[in-house]
Parts: C-alpha cells; sequence; structure tokens
C-alpha cells in the first residue's frame, strides 16, 4: 500500500509541477503587472483589478468549456484509446471557438453594465470616472487576445491530458517574459516605445497571448511523433455523432458550473465593494500575492484529476478510490507551508503599492485571512477534481457552483447588506462556509458514488 501511494505521489509532483511553474511564472508577471500599474495610482490598479475579475469570469467559461471533453480524453487516453482523443480535442477546438465569440460580443455590448457593478460603494479619495474609463480601455484591448487564449487552451488541456506537460510550461514562460519586457516598455515608455499606461499592460498581454499560441501550437506539430493525437488530427473536424451526446452530456454541467462559479466569485467581490472601493483596491493587493501561490493547489487539483481520470480509464476503481483520498490529504499538506509564507508575507508586501494607508490595511488583513484557509483550499480542490474524474457532472455542479451561490454569495450578500459586521468578518465568514463544502465531498468521496468508467462503451 505504501508502495504504490509514494508511486501516485510521485505521478502527480510529476505532472504538477510544470504546472505549477508554468502558472507560477504566470501569476509573477501577472504579480509585475499589479506592482506595474500600481505605480500609476490607485484609478489604475482598481480599474484592472475590476476588468480582471470579468475576465476571470470568461476564462472560467473557458475551462469548463474544456474540462468536460477533458475527463473523456483522459480516460480515452488511459484506455490508450488514440482516435478518442483526436476526437475529443476536435469538440474541445469547437467549444473554444464558441465560448471566445461569446464572451467578445458581451463585453463588448455590456462593459459599461459590468463594470458598474463594481462600482457601488463609496468611492473616497477614488476618481470614479476616470476608473470606469481605465477599466473600459484596459478591457477592449484585452478581448484582442481572447481568440489567441481560446485555441492556446484547447493545445495545453489536450497535451496534459496525455501526460505531457512540459511544452505548455514552456510556452508560459516565454509568454510570461514577453509580458514583462513590453509591461516594462508600454506602460513607461521606454526606449522609444509609446507611454501608454493602463493601455500598455493590456496590450502586453496581448502581445504575450501570441507569443504563447506561436510557441506551443509550432512546437507541438514539428514533435508530432512525440504528441499521439497530433498524426492525422485536422483530417477532418467532424466528430462520430455517438460520442457528440455524451460528452455534452457530460460537458454541460461543468460549463454551466465553472461559468457560475466564477460568476459567484465576482458577486462575492461585488458584495464586498458595497463596502467602498479601497476594500477593492485591498482585495488587488491580496490577490496578487495570494494568487502566486495558490498555483500549488490549483496544479495539484488538475493532476489529480488527470492520474485519478486515467485510471478510472483503465478499469483501476479501487485504487482510484483509495489514491483519492491520499492524494487529497496530501495537497492539503504541501499547502500548509504556504500558509506560513503568506503570513510572513502579509505585513510587508502591501508596501510596495502606491496606495493609501487603508487600502495596505486591508490588504495586509485579507493576505493573512486567506492563508490561514490554504490547506483547506488544497484539500477542497483536489476533492473537487477527483469528483469531477468520474464524469459525475451533475453531483460536481450542485456540490461547487450551486453551494457558492447560495450559501457564499448568500452569507456575503446578507451580512454586507443587512449588518454592521466589518468587511474582515464578512470575508471570514464566506471563508468558513468552505468548510461546510468539504465536509459533504468528503463524505462523497468515501461513499465512492463519483467513481464510474465512462469511455468503455463509446
Amino acid at each position: 500500500m505504501k508502495k504504490i501511494d509514494y508511486e501516485i505521489y510521485k505521478k502527480t509532483l510529476l505532472l504538477a509541477v510544470p504546472i505549477m511553474i508554468q502558472n507560477g511564472i504566470t501569476n509573477a508577471v501577472g504579480l509585475v503587472d499589479n506592482l506595474m500599474v500600481g505605480s500609476l495610482g490607485t484609478e489604475a490598479m482598481t480599474a484592472v483589478s475590476i476588468s480582471g475579475q470579468l475576465i476571470f469570469v470568461f476564462n472560467l467559461a473557458l475551462f469548463g468549456a474544456l474540462s468536460g471533453p477533458g475527463i473523456f480524453g483522459a480516460q480515452y487516453f488511459g484506455k490508450g484509446d488514440i482516435e478518442g482523443v483526436k476526437n475529443v480535442f476536435r469538440i474541445k477546438l469547437w467549444a473554444a471557438i464558441a465560448i471566445g465569440i461569446i464572451g467578445i460580443l458581451v463585453f463588448l455590448n455590456f462593459d459599461g453594465f459590468l463594470i458598474g457593478r463594481y462600482m457601488t460603494g463609496n468611492a473616497e479619495g477614488i476618481d470614479a470616472v476616470l476608473t470606469m474609463n481605465y477599466a473600459k480601455t484596459y478591457l477592449h484591448i484585452m478581448l484582442i487576445g481572447f481568440p489567441l487564449n481560446c485555441i492556446t487552451q484547447v493545445y495545453a488541456t489536450s497535451l496534459r491530458e496525455t501526460n505531457e506537460s512540459l511544452s505548455p510550461m514552456v510556452a508560459g514562460v516565454i509568454s510570461v517574459v514577453a509580458d514583462v519586457v513590453f509591461n516594462y516598455l508600454l506602460i513607461y515608455g521606454k526606449f522609444g516605445f509609446p507611454r501608454l499606461g493602463v493601455s500598455g499592460a493590456a496590450y502586453a498581454t496581448v502581445i504575450a497571448r501570441l507569443a504563447e499560441f506561436v510557441v506551443l501550437i509550432v512546437w507541438t506539430h514539428i514533435a508530432a511523433k512525440k504528441r499521439v493525437f497530433v498524426k492525422g488530427l485536422y483530417k477532418t473536424l467532424l466528430v462520430p455523432k455517438k460520442i457528440i451526446w455524451p460528452i455534452f452530456k457530460k460537458s454541460l454541467p461543468i460549463l454551466v458550473n465553472e461559468f457560475l462559479w466564477a460568476g459567484a466569485i465576482a458577486a462575492m467581490t461585488q458584495c464586498y465593494s458595497v463596502r467602498g472601493l479601497n476594500v477593492i483596491a485591498g482585495l488587488n493587493i491580496s490577490n496578487a500575492i495570494c494568487n502566486l501561490l495558490n498555483v500549488v493547489f490549483i496544479a495539484l487539483g488538475h493532476a489529480v484529476g488527470i492520474i485519478i481520470g486515467q485510471m478510472l480509464g483503465a478499469g483501476e476503481l479501487d485504487r482510484a478510490k483509495k489514491s483519492s483520498v491520499s492524494l487529497m490529504w496530501f495537497s492539503a499538506f504541501l499547502c500548509a507551508f504556504l500558509t506560513v509564507i503568506l503570513i510572513i508575507l502579509a505585513p510587508i508586501f502591501p508596501n510596495a503599492y502606491e496606495t493609501s494607508s487603508d487600502v495596505k490595511a486591508y490588504a495586509r488583513t485579507f493576505i493573512t485571512v486567506t492563508a490561514i484557509f490554504f490547506p483547506l483550499q488544497g484539500f477542497l480542490n483536489s476533492l473537487y477534481f477527483t469528483l469531477r474524474s468520474g464524469g459525475k457532472t451533475l453531483i460536481t455542479f450542485v456540490f461547487d457552483s450551486m453551494f457558492s451561490w447560495v450559501v457564499g454569495v448568500g452569507t456575503a450578500f446578507v451580512l454586507s447588506h443587512f449588518t454592521n459586521l466589518s468587511i474582515v468578518g464578512i470575508y471570514i465568514a464566506v471563508q468558513l462556509t468552505d468548510i461546510i463544502k468539504v465536509t459533504i465531498g468528503y463524505i462523497m468521496i468515501k461513499k465512492g458514488i463519483w467513481m464510474s468508467n465512462i469511455v468503455n462503451e463509446y
């Protein structure tokens, strides 16, 4: 038993570490972006934070659209069915195109309304009109990179589902370097480049998306012999009818779930904003550093979902059940180290920003609270991907997004609108609701109701 556990831990880390590195570097660049934009003033920082929340919802919708088919991709690969992997790729390509078009249309037509939802609180010391203009400008430029990101994610997720996480990592690193360089050049107008401020930050991200797109797609097709699903991939974009409905039926709840979950996070942030734009600025600083470290449990969750999915596809149900529990505790254990790091950084990091003392105080508190809940989030993230790996997507829909809206958003809304509880108290109360979710999810894992091989008949 111990030998199997150690093998699983090793395999999980081999798959997760490149994802951690890629996402970690990407988030490190996000941190640098945040600091650079923060030097332009609180309005610029708040505007980019608000636009970032909206783009976050889009990215989660894209993630959800690709994750449903990805369950089949991992199980097909575990089964050794390469043609099945190719068909999953084609389905993901169509899904990504559809999500990209919808996202662009929504943000072009409803930008003012969506941004305005975050500006309902008092704006003491902050120019609300300037913040709105910055946010619109940033969002519109970022839309240029949406199609590139959609196609890139189709390739990256398919490669990971076939145990190849190195090339997405390298492409991500190159993207990050491009982002840092062009942020510096375009935000501040260095070496003959125009000084574009907030617009420069957005253009730099678009350039970085282009670099990632080119590197990943070219590398994947040059090394086609090593990428088992690439040969003959584009001979057709049609998918056999017999697998379209099963994949769609499993995928739709995940797409809706990720979209609603991201919407729930955005709604919670909107509830917090009722207590003032300074709160949003403080959250932005907190998220900048916390997101740098939460790549650990996010990557572990992805790896756990892929590995457990491959076991299920290979018919190793008992092994999948035992390994899932071990890996959840393993994730929580690793995240405990992150708690210590964040608590140490909490009183130091906000001082890097040119903003008010109130914003810095909020940021320090939010960082500390988030740090305390990191082990819980690590456990919960692996738990979620385990439930999803068996294809029981309706269960994960109820477990994740429904819970977040009913309990998480409900708690934030009631406490922010109908009580005098401090914003810190509200934030802690919302984090505590995840204990209920973990308890329910753990019971489902132990009962094994999530386990199934969904590719045998297709």
